[in-house]
């Protein structure tokens, strides 16, 4: 009986999809066996964004395609593993692979097939099908509240490390939302957005003392959530009274936002950067633990977290400080840990995560790297750690760009210097803002 194998992700399926199962059919004959190596969530995120759909329900749609015998879990990009399991006669891919990076890992499956006599078909490829130009329609179509919030847990489950990135507008929200970068043959975009009221407050010119109330900034959270998909973190400071709490929680999770942070703090807000340098207070651990378990408590879903941000190392207190406020809001429901610091080195954080990895009921650990900036996001993954945030760095980027504009139109009595040097295309500004052509 003829074996055959074909590895997808099927995340959209389409037309080049359906033309190499009907050539999987011909070579595997009214007698033979078509298996689909489908890609894992985690498989697929390891070199682009995380599928729209979960493993389970690509399987269920691969299953039920006409000639397909069996679907197995395909864990990574090599197909070696599977293919030294299942040993099939033809392994069929779209001869797209033949030339860039994909050459290495069509030659290593030519390599082992070799061991049992196994051939290697590449199929034309499909032309007029760009997967590309499919996620931009399904972006352009939007998503749903359930699906947005849901796919942070998502990210997290499948991914090394999920990173955020801040928008404190509707037009920063579409920058985190289509900025990406092609490397080594991976694309590489942000996960989700930071929505944080150090920014907010910022881009009103308000101080960061938690003046903008929350009617204010869901204002603004309306205008990001309006042309984004991807998921939303909501940065709530201390979360304020826990009655108040409690209805934020319901309008984030009804909004679709994945995730809200508290920090353990009272009193008037005054930004953690500060440190000792201003007053702070740190609230109990009882007190930030009914708070924590009141949040989750109106909860209407599983997907919505609450994570819980530690200020202990902000305030110079100890790790062992930082380590028992951890262990009691994990006990208390807390979905996740951010823990903060304003260090200029990551020892103090790294110092943290080994102990922290050692708490049986550990949860995701957080990070926002402002002020030791030069770790990079695969050291902070080595480390236990599950996110970074970069918490304002579009909002700061802008200013001296503006100021750099300014300047210029003063100095040379026109904009001609400025449009030329600091400023983009008119028309690459409008067409990037959804039905503006």
């Amino acid at each position: 009986m003829v074996k055959v194998y074909i590895g997808m992700s099927a995340d959209l399926l389409h037309p080049g999809h359906l033309n190499i199962i009907s050539w999987a059919r011909q070579y595997a004959g009214s007698d033979g066996e078509i298996v689909v190596g489908l890609l894992t969530d985690k498989a697929i995120a390891s070199y682009k964004r995380l599928p729209y759909m979960t493993y389970e329900q690509r399987k269920v749609v691969i299953e039920n395609v006409k000639g397909i015998t069996r679907v197995i879990p395909q864990e990574t990009l090599d197909y070696v593993p599977n293919l030294e399991k299942e040993k099939p006669d033809y392994v069929l891919h779209g001869d797209d692979w033949k030339t860039g990076i994909q050459a290495q890992t069509r030659q290593r499956i030519v390599d082992v097939m070799s061991n049992w006599g196994g051939q290697v078909i590449d199929i034309p490829y499909t032309q007029g099908i760009s997967s590309t130009q499919l996620n931009k329609v399904l972006k352009e179509i939007g998503t749903t509240p359930d699906i947005r919030r849901l796919r942070l847990k998502r990210l997290i489950e499948n991914k090394n490390i999920v990173t955020i990135c801040e928008a404190h507008n509707g037009l920063s929200g579409l920058i985190v939302e289509h900025t990406s970068v092609n490397k080594d043959g991976k694309r590489k975009e942000f996960d989700g957005i930071w929505i944080s009221s150090l920014t907010q407050s910022a881009a009103k010119a308000k101080p960061d003392i938690g003046y903008l109330d929350t009617p204010s900034r869901m204002t603004v959270l309306d205008d990001i959530l309006d042309v984004t998909t991807k998921p939303i973190i909501y940065d709530a400071d201390n979360g304020g009274p826990i009655e108040h709490f409690i209805f934020t929680v319901r309008s984030l999770e009804r909004l679709g936002v994945s995730a809200v942070i508290i920090e353990d703090k009272i009193g008037l807000k005054k930004n953690s950067l500060f440190g000792t340098e201003v007053e702070q207070c740190q609230d109990s651990i009882e007190d930030f633990c009914a708070k924590i378990k009141a949040g989750k408590s109106a909860c209407v879903t599983d997907h919505f977290m609450i994570i819980a941000r530690i200020e202990s190392l902000i305030l110079e207190k100890s790790q062992e400080d930082a380590l028992t406020r951890a262990r009691a809001y994990l006990d208390a429901g807390a979905d996740g840990i951010m823990i903060h610091s304003r260090q200029k080195t990551f020892d103090e954080i790294k110092s943290f995560c080994s102990e922290y990895n050692k708490i049986l009921n550990r949860r995701p650990l957080v990070v926002v790297p402002s002020t030791y900036a030069q770790v990079t996001e695969e050291e902070l993954a080595e480390n236990g750690i599950n996110m970074v945030i970069y918490a304002n760095q579009l909002l700061r980027s802008a200013y001296p760009a503006m100021v750099k504009t300014a300047e210029s139109i003063l100095l040379h009595h026109r904009a001609k210097e400025a449009s030329d040097e600091y400023c983009m295309n008119i028309k690459d500004i409008i067409t990037l803002i959804p039905g503006a052509k």
